[in-house]
């Protein structure tokens, strides 16, 4: 009777399914939230500031393009499914722009980077904001969704591990270069976003191919959608207004700190590329350890407590990065600790946010009566880009102000302290914004159980 009023339950190829789909993101945008600051500033040729301003001109147009998107989306009905079309007909355009973003042919063009990573965003969107969507569309069931959201990111977390420590293995093996710091001949680097991007693109035909949209408008609802309806749902929407400044602040963290890295064991621990492997490996490794327990973490310790607990362990984890870089002769294995305890609070927090997107979803449903997926995913994606935004506007600009040289390894006390403040300081005070942020969510599982049962029954 459940799975007929909406709370479906999923098989474990649909589920990874779905998660795949996550995975194929990371291999592709992940890339370019990691390295592409790295790419701009020392192989294509750019200054810090120039790279800075680009980042602020392309991410200020995905705030006028999410609106778009998440109408469009919301108004269509496409003829694979509302939601899951977009992976197939935007993923292929979407990973050939990722792999030109790192061609440098026409290198230090600025005219090739803009048109190049402003078409590579606004593709992205039209593969983020479905795909979001999607995971609301296929069951009402919280636990499902709680499983669905663990496995999702246990996946994300793969092909996170992939980038973050496999790439840089990657360039160093296609350049010829096995050990000494991260290589910059610029083939290899475009090589190796070839290889991620195809990868990536069978991945998103895969969550193509397993997911089944259950839970969604019927066509004649949406007829009536328009970009208007985005900033209503905002503001009637207290829910969701809180978990889309939780993203602000989770994404600016996250992309603070992850571009801030390779700047972090290249110049101040003076690390090889297989060091920066590991470094970067442990930003992922937390996820296959800790997101399948998350299900009886929340079950534990309740929704707000597992944020609590898992935001204060991240920064534990920074305040420990920055005590132990400050030695004289700082221990790598330290450095791994450090990194381990702080990518564990990290991926568990900002991993189960997902989770909470079905619920204002909910939320916004039993309010108005319209299940606006597509909106409140492009409201999300437009928060967690306003961030995202907000980080890279900040790593090009601390650079630039402490004077760091691209030229050479070897960097002024100011520099290594300003490249400290990226990786410790400023997401530590942004994760600390974060929990006040989630301390105002009201929607506990009993509230949104209830939610959800009222509007079948409505709809019946």
């Amino acid at each position: 009777m459940e799975q007929n009023n909406g709370f479906y339950k999923l098989s474990w190829l649909q589920r990874i399914g779905f998660g795949s789909g996550d995975m194929a993101q990371n291999l592709i945008f992940q890339v370019i939230c990691t390295y592409l600051l790295f790419f701009y500033t020392d192989i294509y040729g750019l200054t810090p500031s120039a790279v800075a301003i680009m980042f602020l001109v392309g991410n200020v147009a995905n705030v006028i393009w999410d609106p778009i998107v998440g109408t469009l989306i919301d108004k269509s009905n496409p003829r694979f499914g509302k939601y899951r079309s977009y992976l197939l007909y935007v993923g292929i355009p979407l990973s050939g722009m990722a792999i030109l973003c790192f061609w440098n042919g026409f290198a230090p063009s600025m005219v090739y980077a803009y048109v190049t990573y402003i078409s590579m965003q606004l593709l992205y969107t039209f593969i983020n904001v479905p795909y979001g969507a999607l995971n609301s569309s296929l069951t009402r069931d919280t636990d499902e969704i709680t499983i669905l959201t663990s496995v999702r990111m246990f996946m994300a977390n793969i092909g996170g591990l992939a980038v973050n420590s496999g790439l840089p293995l990657f360039i160093a093996f296609i350049a010829g270069a096995p050990s000494g710091s991260l290589p910059k001949e610029p083939s290899a680097w475009f090589t190796t976003m070839t290889i991620y991007a195809i990868v990536g693109l069978c991945l998103l035909l895969f969550c193509f191919s397993q997911c089944k949209e259950r839970v969604v408008m019927d066509a004649k609802t949406t007829q009536d959608v328009k970009v208007s309806d985005l900033w209503m749902e905002f503001m009637r929407n207290r829910p969701l207004r809180v978990l889309a400044f939780f993203f602000i602040t989770a994404f600016a963290m996250m992309s603070v700190g992850n571009a801030a890295g390779a700047y972090f064991m290249n110049s101040n621990l003076h690390g090889t590329a297989e060091e920066l492997s590991v470094f970067m490996a442990l930003g992922s490794l937390p996820a296959f350890l800790f997101m399948p327990l998350v299900p009886w973490f929340k079950r534990l310790f309740g929704k707000k407590n597992m944020f609590y607990i898992f935001l204060t362990t991240a920064i534990v984890g920074m305040a420990m990065l920055y005590f132990i870089s400050k030695m004289e002769s700082p221990s790598m294995m330290m450095i791994y600790v450090a990194q381990f305890i702080k990518s564990t609070g990290v991926i568990v927090s900002t991993g189960y946010m997902w989770a909470l997107v079905p619920e204002v979803i909910s939320y916004g449903e039993y309010t108005t009566g319209r299940r606006i997926s597509g909106i409140v995913n492009a409201l999300t994606g437009l928060f967690f880009k306003a961030g995202m935004t907000f980080g890279s506007i900040v790593g090009p600009v601390v650079l630039a102000y402490v004077g760091y040289n691209s030229a050479t390894v070897e960097q002024t006390p100011l520099a290594e302290e300003g490249i400290l403040w990226l990786v410790c300081i400023i997401p530590a005070i942004l994760l600390m914004l974060a929990m006040y942020f989630i301390s105002q969510y009201e929607l506990t599982d009993e509230v949104i159980d209830k939610i959800n049962r009222e509007i079948e029954l409505r709809n019946k």
